[in-house]
């Protein structure tokens, strides 16, 4: 284990969430606390204090991270959304825990029913939650289901059907889609309005609740006034406890820094729909002599503009700052053009907003302490593996940030490439990458190496990212050529490259005319075998993904009139050539841009 005293000496003592991580950077444990720096201590107490399951787990434990909150309800929500996002392993084998209830809406199905589940599966649906109070949840909920007709059967709608509706329909509590009474348009946008309610936009339906207490208070009715009176209450309920922080629309990025002499830390604090979903974070080495403004600018410019369309694409109504930069005005005209509105970028004076900046300022404080403390005893860490690579491949620096390329194709089809970046021996996966190769190369594996090379530290250079400290080409002499040629047409000749051929291990060092075989034992090997491993998963799991899809629409793309959307919406209707296949002609036929005539073809090219 390589959690150090320095380390939980720096520990937060407010609340937060930690997460205990292996030595390959998997999440093994999330927790919740009042106190993050007592609590994590606890852990290192005597071994007889703690249970089995627990000693097991901390043998395991090689890091740390930290999320500090503003309560211990932000804890419990923030706890429960990492659970279900990495799925640790040691919360899921302690059969002790206690599972609070979410809302499932059942997106994955043409018709979706909404209820109450203790199992959080990755089925497709959407889950709201987690939710404490259960009782007041599960009221709001009713009552949300009787105003939008939500369903209450089983049925795998529209494969499988009554022959007339049940009682629900004859006292309104369902409008019988399954038996074509209500189309799945007008479902779906029935489920749609469920879904804004269970995102936390309910003042609409509150007040029509209120305005109903009212007229029954009005009426004397004092036991229904009563019951809408608690209805009221558990609307807030969905709304409150599917929040953190609700700051003007709850929408927000927020940006905080650190800064300790020659090193600075970065963070982002992702809030959507006030729910605070997670934590990005970068650190810095050499600031200098470098303002505070242009720290900032160049964690703006990393963070959006650098890390390819996935930030992009979940753009926030406003980004908040701890102060201004130079390029302030220019980056809002860019979000805005991205999103295709307004996005505010601004630094608070006053009110929630600035406490929200304080926050992330503080967790970017907390990550610069570990920062400064692991520092200390970086090289006791990097010493068994790192130094003895410099030292058997002769490089020039130690490799702490490596990066290692593989191609992979299916017969000369579909051909892609992986980057994956380990710091400090261990794997950065927020840094993986993975792309398809554009040119017509088929088998040519050296050519498709060159362009991946090519293309990932170009754009690395662009985007003034820091350069790795060492290349691993998975591959030979051949491979190793290609990826040199790359470098060096984009004026990068000076960064290390080795390649590992799989077949005797050997690595291939750029001027030595013979390859290095390391000892089998030796703990450089193993590092570049770790690496080469990672990236040909990551490659053959990406090669996977696009024959699948390929395969999917193969058969479906021989069928005259049926072109990309057609397949596409064939797929989304049936998942899958087999499910197209058992459905019925009028079931093809009901799907938009449709006929009865071009369903029979289907059918009848598919054996039918």
């Amino acid at each position: 284990m390589l959690l150090k005293p320095e380390i939980l000496a720096t520990l937060s003592t407010k609340p937060g969430v930690y997460l205990f991580r292996d030595a390959r950077g998997s999440v093994l444990y999330v927790g919740k606390a009042k106190a993050l720096r007592s609590r994590v201590r606890s852990y290192f107490r005597a071994e007889a204090e703690h249970t089995a399951k627990t000693r097991e787990l901390m043998r395991r434990v090689e890091s740390l991270e930290t999320i500090v909150v503003g309560s211990e309800a932000e804890a419990l929500i923030l706890e429960a959304n990492l659970i279900k996002e990495h799925r640790p392993r040691f919360n899921i084998l302690l059969r002790d825990d206690k599972r609070y209830p979410y809302i499932k809406v059942t997106m994955q199905e043409p018709f979706p029913r909404v209820y109450v589940t203790r199992r959080v599966l990755n089925d497709g649906a959407r889950y709201f939650g987690p939710y404490t109070s259960v009782g007041p949840m599960r009221e709001a909920l009713e009552v949300v289901k009787r105003l939008h007709t939500v369903r209450s059967c089983r049925y795998d709608l529209p494969r499988e059907g009554p022959e007339r509706p049940c009682l629900d329909y004859h006292i309104g509590r369902c409008r019988a889609p399954c038996v074509g009474l209500q189309s799945q348009e007008s479902y779906r946008a029935m489920i749609d309005e469920i879904l804004g309610i269970l995102e936390g936009d309910t003042e609409e339906l509150r007040r029509d609740v209120e305005e109903r207490m009212r007229v029954a208070a009005e009426a004397l009715d004092f036991e229904q006034a009563a019951r809408l009176r608690d209805v009221a209450h558990g609307l807030d309920t969905l709304a409150r406890e599917q929040r953190v922080h609700r700051a003007q629309g709850g929408d927000l990025d927020v940006v905080g820094i650190a800064r300790d002499g020659d090193i600075a830390a970065g963070v982002v604090l992702r809030v959507r729909k006030g729910l605070l979903l997670g934590r990005d974070s970068v650190r810095f080495a050499g600031v200098g002599d470098e303002s505070d403004a242009d720290l900032l600018a160049s964690l703006m410019a990393r963070h959006y503009l650098g890390s390819g369309s996935a930030r992009m694409a979940d753009l926030p109504r406003e980004v908040l700052l701890p102060g201004r930069f130079g390029d302030q005005n220019l980056l809002e005209e860019i979000l805005g053009e991205a999103a295709n509105r307004r996005v505010r970028v601004t630094a608070p004076s006053r009110g929630e907003k600035v406490r929200l900046v304080d926050l992330a300022s503080q967790n970017a404080r907390h990550i610069l302490e570990d920062r400064v403390v692991a520092l200390a005893w970086a090289a006791d860490r990097a010493e068994d593996a790192l130094y003895s690579l410099q030292e058997e491949l002769d490089l020039k620096v130690v490799p702490r940030l490596m990066v290692c390329f593989d191609i992979s194709h299916t017969q000369g089809a579909e051909t892609v490439a992986s980057a994956v970046v380990f710091e400090n021996a261990e794997p950065r996966k927020a840094d993986y990458r993975h792309m398809r190769i554009k040119g017509d190369w088929g088998n040519d594996d050296f050519r498709s190496m060159e362009e991946a090379v090519g293309r990932y530290f170009r754009r690395r250079r662009d985007e003034g990212a820091p350069l790795p400290d060492l290349a691993v080409i998975d591959g030979g002499k051949g491979q190793l050529s290609a990826a040199l040629g790359a470098l060096a047409a984009e004026g990068l000749a000076d960064v290390q490259v080795v390649a590992l051929a799989k077949k005797e291990e050997e690595v291939f060092v750029p001027g030595r005319r013979e390859s290095v075989r390391l000892d089998r034992r030796n703990k450089a090997l193993h590092l570049l075998q770790r690496i080469r491993d990672e990236a040909h998963r990551f490659a053959v799991r990406y090669n996977r993904k696009l024959r699948s899809k390929r395969t999917l629409r193969s058969d479906l793309g021989d069928i005259p009139g049926i072109g990309p959307r057609r397949q596409t919406e064939l797929l989304r209707r049936f998942g899958s050539v087999k499910g197209v296949r058992a459905a019925t002609r009028d079931e093809i036929a009901r799907l938009p841009g449709f006929s009865e005539a071009l369903a029979s073809r289907i059918l009848t090219y598919l054996g039918r």
